[in-house]
């Protein structure tokens, strides 16, 4: 029942222009009583440029030991290669194969991927041979990934390509790698299952929402990321992860299900463009701890 939280927190959206940096986050999320964290692979954070080697690498995991955090995943940058574009499939794969060696050298146990092309940026002709194309194409990464050791998660949401729950369904279905693996963002799962935001063609939602596609995805989630959602998009793009108590994620129902899914040892805390975010490293915390302590002894 580890805890961590995405450093992404503070140098996206509202922190953007004033990121705080590494170092500072570290030392804030050991203080307040965090087990981990997981890295932001986007600039000024954990980038390719600032840790080039195994040396740089080593650094920066000794660093993290000496604040006794460990990592619980890595949010690699693939955002310069879409995989949606026929010619980009080597280009990818070689991108991936080095965020993949930089998450190997700095003891990362995942690399997140996402699907990069919008909504709305791929023709109806053109998208199911696009969905199959990106299937392909993940399978390979899957196995690069497995080679070094290194669980390869896809975090859906309603800012990128295939949405739906039957998209996510199939999409696990059609890679058919043993390494490829579905991170699971509550909120991201909320707009997806229950609002059915930005979706291709005909909506898909379902009508138990989260809990439901919690269940459709059994055997297939290999990360969770934790925070609430109220329904709406964050700059009409992504889902709007706001702080836990106000959204309309119902948690107290919710965890039981989420504690039943094997094989999850990080809760990350995901808390991304949201304004603020910084005074709310303690008492996120304390909330998913509580929620974790009260599941945990009521199953006992």
């Amino acid at each position: 029942m580890k805890i961590s939280l995405g450093s992404w927190a503070f140098s996206f959206g509202p922190y953007a222009e004033n990121p705080v940096p590494l170092d500072a986050t570290v030392k804030r999320l050991a203080a307040a009583g965090y087990d981990g964290i997981e890295l932001c692979g986007f600039p000024p954070h954990v980038t390719l440029e600032n840790y080039p080697d195994p040396s740089s690498r080593r650094e920066l995991a000794a660093f993290l030991q000496h604040y006794g955090l460990g990592i619980s995943g890595f949010a690699a940058d693939l955002s310069s290669v879409n995989p949606a574009d026929d010619g980009n499939q080597q280009r990818y794969l070689d991108l991936f194969a080095r965020q993949v060696e930089l998450c190997r050298d700095i003891g990362s146990p995942s690399i997140r991927v996402d699907s990069v092309a919008a909504p709305g940026s791929v023709a109806d002709r053109q998208y199911h041979a696009t969905f199959d194309r990106m299937a392909a194409l993940w399978r390979k990464a899957a196995q690069i990934a497995s080679d070094e050791g290194v669980r390869m998660v896809w975090e859906f949401e309603p800012g990128f390509l295939f949405n739906k729950p039957s998209e996510i369904i199939g999409m696990h279905q059609r890679v058919g790698h043993p390494n490829f693996r579905i991170l699971f963002d509550t909120a991201h799962a909320y707009m997806c299952a229950v609002v059915g935001a930005r979706q291709h063609g005909a909506k898909d939602v379902l009508i138990g929402g989260v809990e439901e596609l919690l269940r459709k995805l059994d055997g297939r989630i290999g990360a969770i990321h934790l925070i609430d959602n109220d329904g709406t998009l964050h700059g009409d793009e992504t889902s709007t992860h706001r702080p836990f108590g106000q959204g309309h994620l119902d948690f107290h129902s919710l965890m039981p299900r989420l504690l039943a899914v094997p094989n999850i040892d990080w809760w990350c805390i995901d808390m991304c463009f949201w304004a603020g975010s910084w005074e709310l490293v303690e008492s996120s915390r304390d909330f998913v701890a509580h929620l974790l302590k009260e599941r945990t002894v009521v199953a006992g």
